[in-house]
């Protein structure tokens, strides 16, 4: 159940990809980035007023139950750290091809096994080494691509911007798995998106506004709402398979990177972009890679 949960919640965030790369061409990235965070709480201001004055919400899967100042502080944690690879990430997917972001993120699986190998100790088997050569690998021919589009990988600030967002997503992947084991899907997702949103308010209004006029202008688009309601929905998903007990992060993270292949086809199709076929041949090896870590922690 949860593996076909996590499929789902992949389709769903390369939906979301797919949108955010329509609102911020040639948009200001701060305001883009706080819209998202207020539609999406204002999506779960329903569910907070009716879970705490009301008994409709009781014993279904929408109940917001009340957290303690602690599983607060938990989830305030958890907006921080994806707050962070938000930022570069929005900022990179901005200023770079979907066919190059797309499977730079998809590396993103590699890192949560080698987090999981330095922080809690595991041990990665054949496959999975396999699985980690092979996305490695992608990643350097991925960056010879790059070349043919003036974009060189060891000078390129949006490249870094890319990499630190996949490894903040990657620590968030392992920190979810923590937080699933205590606390209610309802209580991570809907508070998190509320913190994320305060945060974001500050970040807009002392960083932004007063030098908005010297940057990019925002430029309302409706694909900054479907960028939300994408994003609530694949997470909403997510989580409820990661509170499955015997879901393994590992492989849902693996599975959640296959948007990959959503991103890339709407990268060849919406935008245009060039180089595919060798992008391609990249774009395999990381799907070969994604099998073996499949294959390894069956």
């Amino acid at each position: 159940m949860w593996v076909a949960l996590a499929f789902i919640s992949a389709f769903l965030l390369g939906c979301y990809d797919i949108n955010k790369k329509m609102s911020l061409n040639g948009n200001a990235v701060i305001p883009v980035l706080f819209l998202n965070t207020l539609i999406s709480s204002l999506i779960f201001v329903p569910v907070i007023i009716l879970s705490y004055t009301t008994h409709v919400l009781d014993n279904t899967m929408l109940y917001l139950p009340k957290a303690s100042l602690e599983q607060h502080l938990a989830v305030l944690i958890k907006a921080v750290i994806v707050l962070s690879s938000w930022l570069f990430g929005y900022f990179a997917v901005k200023n770079l091809p979907l066919t190059i972001t797309g499977p730079i993120k998809a590396t993103q699986p590699v890192m949560t096994l080698l987090g999981a190998l330095l922080i809690f100790g595991e041990r990665l088997n054949l496959y999975q080494w396999i699985g980690v050569a092979s996305s490695i690998v992608s990643f350097f021919l991925l960056s010879s691509s790059g070349k043919k589009e003036g974009i060189n990988f060891s000078h390129n600030k949006w490249i870094f911007f890319m990499f630190l967002s996949t490894v903040l997503g990657a620590l968030s992947g392992l920190y979810d798995k923590h937080l699933m084991r205590s606390l209610d899907v309802m209580t991570v997702q809907v508070w998190f998106n509320i913190y994320q949103c305060f945060i974001m308010s500050v970040i807009l209004l002392f960083l932004w506004y007063p030098r908005r006029e010297k940057s990019t202008p925002l430029t309302w688009r409706w694909s900054i709402v479907f960028i939300s309601v994408f994003l609530v929905l694949a997470d909403w998903i997510y989580f409820y398979a990661l509170s499955f007990p015997d879901s393994m992060i590992s492989i849902v993270s693996m599975i959640r990177r296959s948007n990959v292949l959503v991103t890339f086809a709407a990268g060849a199709m919406f935008f245009h972009e060039k180089n595919l076929k060798n992008k391609a041949f990249d774009l395999l090896l990381v799907i070969i890679g994604m099998i073996f870590l499949y294959l390894g922690t069956r």
